[in-house]
């Protein structure tokens, strides 16, 4: 059969849907799913750790302990989703500034980002919901909403939101573009992770994630500063974008727009 005859692979996840505006509605419910399990899990795990009365609270004293901790938990969560059914359907990017990268490195078609976003805050806000059940210890730290440290100016929390978001996508994309490393990208989340929630949470909360600060803030009835959940993490994917892009410094770009490699990508 001749080249010209033989129909195109459809590659949505390396930036090639076939056709161009081809819809892929099963890799949207997979981002959906996947970031509603990662706030209810995730955040129950905040709740836990720094709720009023949580046993996080009694079993380990030490508040900065109790950070990392619930850094690396919080990441662990995203690793097994990456590695989930779920995860190898999506790609696991359950937030939407490692989608917004993936994008600008034209790894996806801007309708597949704009469903993946719109599905990642639509799971964020159903995976909320249940947060309600905790009651007054999830009611203590507003059901686990990202907020920025006491004085903190929004200028300094939406740098800080940038920043940790930065670090994020830039050890996730470096990991996932080695060929020797790819597989293992999942463990990055709960490695660095548990840094940057230790370092971090103080000034901004540590979300980098906008959906993460989404969905407990609608449960909680706080407004979301879009300043620094919405244009600090979107920030940190473009200055990554701007890096990853200077030639001098040699950093591998990633391929395709998926968390875990389980096999060679064609």
């Amino acid at each position: 059969m001749s080249t010209l005859l033989r129909p195109s692979r459809d590659r949505p996840l390396h930036g090639d849907p076939c056709p161009p505006a081809r819809l892929h509605p099963d890799l949207y419910l997979a981002e959906f799913i996947g970031t509603a399990i990662l706030i209810l899990v995730g955040v129950s795990v905040v709740i836990l750790m720094f709720g009023q009365g949580s046993p996080g609270s009694r079993l380990i004293p030490d508040e900065g302990l109790r950070l990392f901790l619930t850094g690396g938990l919080f990441g662990s969560v995203g690793a097994l989703i990456a590695i989930s059914p779920i995860g190898r359907i999506s790609g696991a990017h359950i937030n939407p500034a490692v989608t917004l990268a993936f994008w600008l490195e034209g790894k996806l078609a801007w309708r597949d980002a704009s469903f993946y976003i719109l599905a990642q805050f639509a799971g964020s806000a159903v995976g909320a919901l249940p947060l309600l059940a905790w009651g007054h210890m999830g009611q203590s730290v507003a059901f686990g909403a990202t907020r920025p440290g006491v004085g903190v100016p929004v200028w300094a929390a939406m740098l800080g939101e940038a920043g940790v978001t930065f670090l994020l996508i830039l050890a996730i994309l470096t990991t996932a573009a080695h060929p020797s490393t790819r597989r293992f990208t999942p463990l990055v989340l709960p490695a660095v992770l548990s840094v940057l929630v230790w370092l971090e949470a103080s000034i901004s909360g540590a979300g980098a994630n906008p959906a993460r600060s989404f969905g407990p803030a609608l449960v909680a009835n706080i407004p979301v500063d879009p300043w620094i959940y919405m244009a600090g993490p979107s920030l940190g994917a473009v200055l990554y974008v701007c890096l990853v892009r200077i030639e001098a410094i040699h950093l591998p770009r990633v391929t395709v727009a998926r968390m875990f490699h389980f096999h060679v990508e064609p």
